[in-house]
């Protein structure tokens, strides 16, 4: 009835309602944030792994953008897309000059952590497959510095233009341009002059397990260019060249005596696969991950031979099944 003021009840239980409101809207809001974010995440694990060459870093700097994406507020948010790909990228600029000091410590060389597909790894579903997640794309990314590196692959690779650079970096226009420059010439002085068709790579492959399955070492030779090299990399917890191994010769020789001599005792089992989108092996010891291989040419022979034994680089791999 008019004038007759409501009850406690009716006053609780319309503030439970506006509560209930309140919560419904937040609600959708963290939908709406997550669908956002997981529109780009791949896109995100795409350019942190390419920043640092590391599965796991790239994941956790996926995930320090998930938080800060969680926490902004819609102000700081004019498009989702640069305001994540800007956190991302940030962050992994500040990983990467950390990681520099820990890599003056590393025991040996280093390499990127391997990326392996068609065994049903997990950032295959987030990564993209192309000439810039190479194993020797990535290696030569490692004579830029951070913000070379990032304003590199924000332009060659994921095609931004310089004033959105600009702004993700906190430069000017001017200065991208300039840091571009630099990178570029770093990157062509080193660049592979000819690619391989993947019939090539294969064809190369098979016949490296097939020389090296029989201790062949002439037909290893005949197998590498003049200027071949080999890397490893055990970062001490596992067997590893702590030098670069260069030539035809000490590098057949490095293979087929460090295959007799460190073959594990047991059950040894290959996989051919993918790494880093070119032909390679992974090697099982009693069904885990013991090393990764892969290889580059020159367009008639290997040029580049990979091998990745440290554990914590291949944690990501799965098991083969039972």
């Amino acid at each position: 009835m008019r004038g007759i003021p409501e009850s406690g009840w009716q006053m609780e239980n319309k503030d439970f309602h506006l509560k209930s409101d309140e919560s419904l809207v937040q609600s959708a809001d963290q939908a709406a944030r997550l669908a956002a974010f997981d529109q780009y995440r791949g896109l995100l694990f795409s350019i942190s792994y390419r920043m640092l060459g590391s599965v796991a870093d790239a994941e956790d700097i996926v995930q320090d953008t998930f938080v800060c994406w969680q926490s902004a507020s819609d102000e700081e948010i004019r498009s989702p897309r640069a305001y994540l790909v800007t956190i991302a990228s940030r962050l992994s600029i500040n990983h990467m000059k950390s990681a520099r000091v820990q890599r003056e410590q590393y025991v040996g060389q280093w390499l990127p952590e391997p990326i392996v597909t068609g065994i049903g790894s997990d950032p295959l579903a987030l990564v993209r497959i192309d000439e810039s997640i190479s194993m020797a794309f990535l290696v030569l990314l490692e004579r830029l510095n951070p913000v070379e590196r990032a304003v590199f692959l924000l332009h060659e690779v994921f095609e931004y233009d310089y004033p959105e650079i600009a702004k993700v970096l906190e430069q000017t226009e001017a200065n991208c341009r300039q840091i571009l420059h630099r990178a570029r010439k770093h990157v062509a002085a080193m660049r592979p002059r000819f690619k391989a068709s993947p019939e090539e790579q294969n064809k190369l492959l098979q016949g490296f397990l097939k020389a090296t399955g029989s201790g062949d070492i002439d037909g290893l030779v005949a197998l590498l260019a003049e200027d071949a090299v080999m890397r490893t990399d055990g970062g001490g917890k596992a067997f590893a060249v702590p030098n670069l191994v260069q030539g035809p010769s000490n590098i057949a020789r490095a293979i087929i005596l460090g295959r007799d001599k460190f073959r594990p005792k047991g059950e040894v089992e290959y996989r051919v696969a993918l790494v880093n989108g070119a032909p390679g092996i992974v090697s099982y010891f009693q069904r885990r991950p013991s090393f990764v291989f892969t290889l580059d040419t020159d367009g008639g022979r290997i040029s580049s031979i990979y091998f990745i034994t440290n554990p914590d680089k291949l944690a990501h791999i799965p098991d083969l099944a039972r």
